[in-house]
């Protein structure tokens, strides 16, 4: 299919991006978690004055995180609609990939210690 480039389906695309972002935020209490303790990273950031290099890391794995969970959204909510009966293997799917999003969380959280503990043990 070769179709043309059209800035007016671009824009589109970003209201449907924003679309769906703004139904994660409406439904999932676990990315208003998650975006509370990002704000508390960046507000420690701010506080501590972390390096360029840590800045990065911090905004990496919290994108990670937050990436993860919208995508597990999407996932659990295409399984539940076209599987609302219980299914033991859809389950299991939507158990593993919440399971991704706890591996990020956890690393996003090692890697706040490993910046702002040495930092706040100083002070």
């Amino acid at each position: 299919m070769n179709q043309r480039f059209s800035l007016n389906k671009r824009f589109r695309s970003f209201g449907n991006a924003f679309k769906g972002l703004f139904f994660a935020l409406r439904t999932q209490h676990n990315l208003w978690i998650q975006l509370a303790l990002m704000g508390i990273a960046v507000a420690l950031g701010f506080v501590l004055c972390i390096s360029r290099f840590e800045w990065l890391a911090i905004i990496g794995v919290s994108g990670l995180v937050l990436a993860l969970e919208v995508v597990n959204t999407a996932l659990e909510t295409f399984l539940d609609s076209y599987y609302p009966e219980h299914n033991q293997n859809i389950g299991r799917v939507k158990d593993i990939a919440a399971g991704a999003v706890l591996i990020a969380a956890i690393a996003a959280f090692i890697t706040g210690l490993v910046i702002f503990l040495p930092k706040i043990a100083a002070l």
